[in-house]
C-alpha cells in the first residue's frame, strides 16, 4: 500500500483471500467477518492474525454481512438470494429468510430492534424480523437495482441507494409501532399518514418514502447516515462522493467530493472525526475533510480495486475489501505524545494542547498551550521531549516529511494560548541531549544535526546506514535505531559505543536510575544496561504498546488487552487486564498511572504482589518474603510451579493448602513431617508407596516402617527389620505369617531368624518330609531326623542323600540401628527456612517423624513400632531444625580440616560452592562435584533426562578442576583448585576450569566425524558427532561469539548424526548390491526415499553434500528413477565441489533427460520446504503439527513427544526448556 498523502497509513491486519464484497466489526471482540465473491465467510481475528472459522452454506457471491449488536449472531446475504442468520457460538446456520427474487446486496441489523434490513437486485427493500422469522415489510419504490440500505443509527430512518441513480430516505415510524406497541396504529395516525399522500404502491404506510435524493449521473453504489448529525454520504458509478444534508420537512445535496477516477464503491463517515472515507474502483482508499470538502489522504494499492469499507463503532479501526482480501486500518497514531519529568508529566491531547499532570497530588493541569499549527490538522504529534532546566519541550510531527518545533512553556497554565518564540526545523525525530542542545534526525538525507536552542546547527553526524529512528540514550549518548540494531552512540567523542542486534524496535524507555533500558518493537521487549548489554529477552504473541519502570527495577509493560511485568532475569506475568488499550508513563506503589487513546491521564491500580515477591527471591531478600508470605493472598499453580521451577519448593509448600499438592511439595524438598501428615489425610497406596521410596533414601526406616504397615507388605517389613536388627519384631513377623497361613513368608522369617526347628515343622505341615529330613540332616539333629523316617515308615539305609555342607547362619545386624534412625549428613537449612525458623520461635515443633499411632501389629506389651518411643522425643523434637550447635567434637579429629570437603573450614564456604553459586552453567556445577544441580539445570535448560551418556564429561570436568597435592603418611592429599578466571579477585566471580574447549572439539570429535564422512565410516562418525555435542553441551564459553558458535556446532553435528542414521539405514534395507529389484514394492519405495531424504542436510560441508547427491544420483540411475536422478544430478553440478563428480552428473542428466520419469512414485518434493523427523525418517511439511529436540534442534513427529531424543540420546522431545546457557 503506497501512500499520496506525507503521513501513513497503518494497516493493523490484511488477509489473502479471493474478492471481499462484505466487511462488520464485532462490537466488542477483535474479529472481524468477510463475505468473499467465492462464496465463503471468513471470520478472523485480526488482532492476532489468525483465521478463526469458516462458514460455506451459501451457493455463490455473499454481498452483506453484519454482526449483532449484543447477540451471538450474523447475518448473510448472497447471490443465491437467501439471507442466513447464524450463531458464532454454535458455527452453524441457524436459519434462512427466503423471499427476495435477486441478488442481495446488503444486510444490517437494526440497532435496537429485532429487525433486519435487506437490499436486493430485485428493486425491494425489505425488514426482516429475526426472532419470529417473518417478513414485515416490503418497501418498493426504485426502479433499478438496490444496492444499499441501512437503518439510521438512531432515528426511525432508512436510507437507501439504487442503480437508478437515486438515493431514498424512508420513514419506519409507522412500522416500528405496528411492532413495538401493544394495540395496532389509532386511526387518527392511519389518516394522518394516508394524507401526506405517502403510501407506497400498494397502499402500505409501514414505511413510506421521506426524501428522494437526485444528483448523481449514474448509479448509487452506496449510501451511509452520520452518526450524530442530519447528514447523508453517498458514492457511485459517476466517481463521486456526495454530501446531503435534511431536516424534517427536506433534504439537499450540500456539495460533492472529486477525485476519485474510477467508479466510487462505497464511503461512510468517521464516527469520532469530521472525516469522511470512500473507496473506489481506482484502487484508491481517499479520506476527505467533511467541512472543507477537500482530500486530506489518499492511499492506493498497487494491483486490487476495493470494493466496500467499515467502521469500528468503537475504537479508531477501519477495514476495505479488494480483489484480493481486506485490510485493517488506522488513519493515524493513537499513542499520544508525552514526556516525565520527575513528578510530572506532559503531555499533548487530541485538540494539540499541551497539559501537564501531578503525580503526587493527581491533578491535571489547565491547557499550557495550543500546537494547532504544528503540522497538518489531521496529523498528530509524534513525540514530545522535556528540558526541566530551560522548561521547554521539542515536539516532532511526521506531517509534511517530518517537522519539530521548539517551545518554551509558560510558567503558570493561562489556557490553549498560541506559543511565542518558537523555533521550527525539519527532521524525522528530535529530543533534548544536553542542557542548551538538542538532536534532530533527519531520515531522509540520513544526518544528525546537534543543534543549540537558537535553532543553530553546531556538529553534524552520520548516522549507521538505514538508521530509522532515534532516541536518547543517557547523558550526552544517542540510541540510533535501524531495522535490525540498536547502536549507542556519543555525541561528544564522534563515535559508536556498543551495537546490539535487536529487530524492530519502537521505542526505547529508560529505568528511573538511568542504568537500565528497554527496548520494545511490535512483539519483542528486550532489557539492556545504559551500555548497551543485553540482560533479558521476552516475547509476546500481541502487541506490545508501552512500558515504564517500578521503582524498585521492574518492567510493567502493556499489551492491548493486558498489563504484564517481566523481571531483569526474564521471568514475567500478568498484573492486570485492561479493557481498553493505555500507555503507561509511571508505577508508583499500587497505581499504574497512564494515558488512553484519548490522551486523557487515568490511573489504574494494580496488585504488585507477585512481582515484588519473585523480586525478593531472585535477590535473595528472605524477610521479604516471608512478610509477603505472610501478609497477602499469593496463590495460584502459577507462584507454585514458578517456585518448583526455581528450585524453592520448601518455600512453595508455605502458600499451598491442597494435601495432594501439599505432599508433592513435601516430597520434592524432603520434608517427611509434612509428607506423612498429607499421606494420613489422603491415605491412598500410592502415596505411602511414594513416601517409602523418599524416607528409604532419606534412611529414615520408622518412616519407612509405617508405610509398609500401612502398605501391608509383610516380606519388605521383615526384611527391614533384618536390615535394622529388630528380631523380637522378625519374630512377630513369623507369627502373622503363620496365622495368615503363608507358607513362604513364614519360611523366609524363619530363615532371617535361623529358627531350624520352624522350619522342619513347617515342612511336615506341608508334607514336604524330603525336606524336613534334609534339613534336619543337615543340622545335625538326629532325634528329628528318626522321627521324621518313623512318619514316613522307611529306614535310614532306604535314603540316599546328596553330599551336605556345613550349615550357614543367616547374617545379623553387626549393630541393630532399630531404636533410632540411620544417622545422615546434616543439611544445611536455606536461608529462607532460616528466616522462618527465626520468625516461628515460639510455634509449637512438630514430631521429627511426622506420625504417630496407628500400629499394624499393636499389642499392650509391644515395644514402640512405627514411631518414636517417649525417652528419644525430647531428644529428637527439634532434628529437623539444624540449629547447628548440637554437633558434638571428634576429639581426635580436631587437628584435622578436610579442605575438599564443602563443610570444611567454617564458617566460610569452599571453593567449590562458590562456583555452584557464581555460575548457572552445568559445567561448573559439574566441575563443583554437585552433580545433581548440574543435571537438574540441563533439565531445565535443554529437557535433559537421560545422563547417563554425560556421565563421563561430568566425570571429566570434575577431576579437571583439582590437583591433588601427597600430605604427610597416613594423611589425604591436599586438594587444591584450577579456575579459568584466574585474575579475578572477586570471590563472586571466581569459576573454574573447564577443560575441552570449542576449538578443540571442533579440530578433535567434529573433524573426527567429518573424516568418517568423507571415508564412507559412518558407523565411527555417529559416536564422534555424539561425543562433540556431550563435550560442547557440558562446557563454558568466553564470548556471546563463541556461544552462538558452538550452538550452530551443536546442530551441525546433530544433523550428520540424522544424515548419516538415514544412510545406514537404507543400507540395512539393501544390504550390499546397488541392486533392489527383488526387493517389495514398499521396501524398494523406502529404500530410494532414504536416499533422497540424505541429501536434505543444509548445514553439512559443502564437499560432504556433493557425496550425499553423488550417492542419491546414482542410487537413483541404477534404478531408473530418472526424474529424481536428474534434480539430484541438477543439484551437483550447481552446489558440488569435485570436478570430476561435476561431469559424473552431466553424463548422468544428459541420459535423465530423455525420459525424466520415476519409475516408482516416492515422497520427496526437492522445491517443498520440509523437515526430517530424526526418528522414523520421514517428511515434516511446513504447517504440519512437530515437536523438537530442546538441544539440537532436530524436528520430530508428535506421536514421539516425551521420548528421549535418538540423535542425542539425552534430552526429551518436546519439552519446555530454557535454552542451553553456555556462558556466565
Amino acid at each position: 500500500m503506497t501512500s499520496t498523502s506525507t503521513a501513513p497509513m497503518l494497516t493493523k491486519f490484511e488477509s489473502k483471500s479471493s474478492r471481499a464484497k462484505g466487511i462488520a466489526f464485532h462490537p466488542k471482540r477483535p474479529w472481524i467477518l468477510v463475505s468473499l465473491h467465492s462464496s465463503t465467510i471468513q471470520l478472523w481475528d485480526y488482532r492476532m492474525g489468525t483465521l478463526i472459522d469458516r462458514f460455506e452454506e451459501h451457493d455463490g457471491p455473499v454481498r452483506g454481512i453484519d454482526f449483532h449488536k449484543t447477540q451471538p449472531l450474523f447475518v448473510s446475504g448472497g447471490d443465491d438470494y437467501k439471507i442466513k442468520v447464524w450463531s458464532y457460538q454454535t458455527r452453524r446456520c441457524l436459519f434462512t429468510l427466503n423471499g427476495h427474487l435477486d441478488y442481495v446486496r446488503t444486510v444490517f441489523f437494526h440497532h435496537d430492534l429485532p429487525w433486519i434490513l435487506s437490499a436486493s437486485d430485485d428493486q425491494t427493500i425489505r425488514i426482516w424480523n429475526w426472532q419470529n422469522r417473518s417478513l414485515i415489510c416490503t418497501m418498493t419504490g426504485h426502479n433499478h437495482y438496490a444496492m444499499c440500505a441501512q437503518f439510521h443509527p438512531k432515528e426511525d430512518l432508512i436510507v437507501s441507494a439504487s442503480l437508478d441513480q437515486s438515493v431514498r430516505v424512508w420513514d419506519i415510524s409507522g412500522l416500528r409501532k405496528k411492532h413495538s406497541a401493544p394495540s395496532s396504529m389509532t386511526f387518527e395516525d392511519q389518516m394522518a399518514r394516508t394524507g401526506q399522500n405517502q403510501a407506497d404502491m400498494f397502499g402500505n404506510t409501514d414505511a413510506v418514502v421521506k426524501f428522494v435524493l437526485e444528483g448523481h449521473d449514474r448509479g448509487v453504489n452506496w449510501v451511509a447516515f452520520h452518526p450524530t448529525l442530519p447528514l447523508i454520504v453517498s458514492a457511485g458509478d459517476d466517481r463521486l462522493v456526495k454530501l446531503w444534508r435534511m431536516s424534517e420537512t427536506k433534504a439537499w445535496e450540500v456539495d460533492t467530493c472529486r477525485g476519485h477516477f474510477q467508479n466510487a464503491s462505497a464511503c461512510l463517515f468517521h464516527p469520532h472525526q469530521d472525516l469522511i472515507l470512500s473507496v473506489g474502483e481506482d484502487k484508491t482508499i481517499r479520506v476527505w475533510d467533511l467541512n472543507k470538502r477537500t482530500s486530506v489522504q489518499s492511499f492506493k494499492r498497487e494491483n486490487d480495486r476495493f470494493w466496500v469499507i467499515a467502521a469500528h463503532p468503537e475504537i479508531n479501526l477501519f477495514a476495505a475489501g479488494h480483489d484480493n482480501g481486506v485490510m485493517v486500518f488506522k488513519l493515524e497514531r493513537e499513542r499520544p505524545a508525552s514526556a516525565v519529568q520527575q513528578n510530572q508529566l506532559f503531555f499533548i491531547t487530541k485538540d494539540k494542547h499541551v497539559r501537564s499532570y501531578d503525580f503526587t497530588k493527581n491533578v491535571e493541569s489547565p491547557s499550557l498551550l495550543s500546537l494547532k499549527k504544528l503540522g497538518s490538522a489531521w496529523t498528530p504529534p509524534r513525540t514530545m521531549s522535556y528540558n526541566p532546566a530551560e522548561r521547554s519541550i521539542l515536539v516532532t510531527t511526521p506531517a509534511d516529511s517530518g517537522a519539530y518545533e521548539l517551545i518554551n512553556l509558560p510558567k503558570d497554565a493561562s489556557g490553549a494560548v498560541e506559543p511565542s518564540n518558537t523555533q521550527r526545523g525539519t527532521g524525522s525525530s528530535a529530543v533534548f541531549v544536553a542542557r542548551n542542545r538538542f538532536a534532530v534526525f533527519n531520515q531522509a538525507n540520513q544526518q544528525i544535526d546537534i543543534k543549540d536552542l537558537s535553532n543553530s546547527t553546531t556538529k553534524t553526524i552520520k548516522p549507521p546506514t538505514g538508521t530509522t529512528d532515534m532516541v536518547f540514550g543517557g547523558p550526552g549518548c544517542l540510541l540510533l535505531i535501524t531495522p535490525t540494531m540498536v547502536y549507542l552512540y556519543d555525541i561528544q567523542q564522534k563515535k559508536q559505543l556498543a551495537e546490539l542486534a535487536v529487530a524492530g524496535v519502537k521505542y526505547v524507555v529508560h529505568s528511573a536510575d538511568g542504568l537500565h533500558a528497554a527496548l520494545l518493537s511490535k512483539h519483542n521487549v528486550t532489557i539492556v544496561t545504559k551500555s548497551l548489554q543485553q540482560v533479558s529477552t521476552l516475547h509476546e504473541t500481541i502487541r506490545i504498546k508501552s512500558a515504564t519502570w517500578d521503582d524498585a527495577g521492574v518492567l510493567l509493560y502493556s499489551t492491548l488487552n493486558h498489563i504484564k511485568y517481566t523481571l531483569m532475569n526474564g521471568d514475567n506475568g500478568i498484573v492486570r487486564t485492561l479493557e481498553h488499550t493505555v500507555y503507561l508513563v509511571r508505577v508508583k506503589g499500587r497505581s499504574v498511572f497512564c494515558l488512553d487513546r484519548a490522551a486523557k491521564p487515568k490511573i489504574l491500580t494494580i496488585d504488585p504482589t507477585e512481582y515484588r515477591f519473585k523480586l525478593a527471591l531472585v535477590k535473595r531478600h528472605y524477610d521479604e518474603m516471608l512478610n509477603i508470605i505472610k501478609t497477602s493472598s499469593l496463590v495460584g499453580q502459577s507462584i507454585i510451579s514458578y517456585l518448583q521451577k526455581k528450585g524453592y519448593p520448601e518455600i512453595a509448600l508455605q502458600f499451598v493448602q491442597d494435601p495432594q499438592t501439599r505432599f508433592e511439595l513435601a516430597i520434592e524438598c524432603g520434608n517427611l513431617d509434612v509428607a506423612v501428615e498429607m499421606a494420613k489425610q489422603l491415605d491412598r497406596p500410592k502415596l505411602w508407596q511414594r513416601l517409602s521410596t523418599e524416607a528409604l533414601a532419606h534412611g529414615n526406616h520408622q518412616v519407612v516402617e509405617m508405610t509398609y504397615q500401612k502398605l501391608r507388605n509383610f516380606d519388605k517389613l521383615s526384611f527391614l527389620y533384618l536390615a535394622t536388627g529388630d528380631t523380637d519384631k522378625l519374630r512377630r513377623m513369623q507369627k502373622i505369617a503363620e496365622s495368615r497361613g503363608d507358607m513362604t513368608s513364614r519360611f523366609q522369617n524363619a530363615l532371617y531368624l535361623s529358627d531350624v526347628q520352624n522350619r522342619i515343622e513347617m515342612f511336615k505341615e506341608v508334607d514336604q518330609y524330603p525336606l524336613a529330613y534334609l534339613t534336619a540332616k543337615a543340622y545335625g539333629l538326629d532325634d528329628q531326623c528318626q522321627e521324621i523316617l518313623e512318619a514316613c515308615g522307611m529306614q535310614e539305609e532306604e535314603v540316599s542323600l546328596p553330599s551336605l555342607g556345613k550349615p550357614v547362619q543367616a547374617p545379623k545386624a553387626i549393630v541393630p540401628t532399630f531404636k533410632n534412625n540411620w544417622p545422615t549428613r546434616a543439611t544445611g537449612t536455606s536461608s529462607f527456612e532460616k528466616a522462618l525458623m527465626a520468625d516461628g520461635e515460639d510455634a509449637p515443633v512438630p514430631e521429627t517423624n511426622g506420625f504417630v499411632g496407628d500400629e499394624l501389629m499393636a499389642e499392650e506389651d509391644a515395644p514402640t513400632n512405627g514411631h518414636l518411643g517417649e525417652e528419644g522425643e525430647d531428644e529428637d523434637a527439634a532434628a529437623g531444625w539444624d540449629m547447628g550447635d548440637d554437633a558434638a567434637a571428634d576429639p581426635e579429629a580436631d587437628d584435622f580440616v578436610d579442605v575438599a570437603a564443602e563443610t570444611a573450614g567454617a564458617p566460610a564456604s569452599s571453593e567449590a560452592d562458590l562456583w555452584t553459586r557464581n555460575s548457572p552453567l552445568a559445567a561448573d556445577h559439574a566441575a563443583a562435584g554437585s552433580f545433581d544441580s548440574a543435571m537438574n539445570l540441563l533439565n531445565r535448560q535443554v529437557g535433559a533426562v537421560n545422563f547417563v551418556p554425560l556421565e563421563e564429561r561430568f566425570m571429566d570436568i570434575y577431576a579437571a578442576s583439582r590437583t591433588f597435592l601427597p600430605a604427610n603418611a597416613g594423611m589425604p592429599p591436599l586438594v587444591y583448585f584450577v579456575r579459568r578466571t584466574l585474575n579475578e579477585t572477586d570471590s563472586r566471580k571466581i569459576l573454574p576450569f573447564i577443560p575441552r574447549d570449542l576449538e578443540s572439539i571442533q579440530t578433535g570429535e567434529l573433524a573426527a566425524g567429518k573424516r568418517a564422512m568423507v571415508a564412507n565410516k559412518l558407523e565411527e562418525g555417529i559416536p564422534a558427532f555424539r561425543k562433540a555435542i556431550y563435550l560442547l553441551t557440558v562446557n563454558a564459553m568466553s564470548s556471546q561469539a563463541q556461544v552462538q558458535e558452538a550452538q550452530q556446532s551443536i546442530q551441525q553435528a546433530a544433523q550428520y548424526i540424522l544424515a548419516m542414521s538415514i544412510e545406514l539405514e537404507r543400507r540395512k534395507l539393501v544390504g550390499t548390491s546397488p541392486d533392489i529389484t527383488a526387493l517389495s514394492e514398499e521396501k524398494k519405495k523406502r529404500a530410494l526415499e532414504l536416499s533422497a531424504y540424505f541429501t536434505c542436510f543444509e548445514l553439512m560441508e559443502p564437499q560432504h553434500r556433493t557425496l550425499t547427491w553423488l550417492s542419491a544420483m546414482n542410487f537413483a540411475n541404477r534404478n531408473k528413477q530418472m526424474g529424481s536422478a536428474l534434480g539430484f544430478a541438477n543439484a551437483l553440478i550447481e552446489k558440488g565441489t569435485s570436478a570430476r563428480h561435476k561431469e559424473t552428473a552431466k553424463s548422468v542428466k544428459a541420459r535423465a533427460e530423455r525420459g525424466p520419469t520415476d519409475a516408482i512414485e516416492i515422497e520427496f518434493d526437492s522445491f517443498t520446504e520440509f523437515d526430517i523427523c530424526g526418528a522414523s525418517y520421514t517428511p515434516i511439511y511446513a504447517g504440519d503439527a512437530s515437536v523438537s529436540c530442546p538441544l539440537t534442534g532436530i524436528k520430530f513427529k508428535p506421536k514421539y513427544k516425551g521420548t528421549v531424543s535418538p540423535i542425542c540420546e539425552v534430552c526429551e522431545i518436546g519439552k519446555a526448556s530454557s535454552g542451553l546457557r553456555l556462558t556466565v
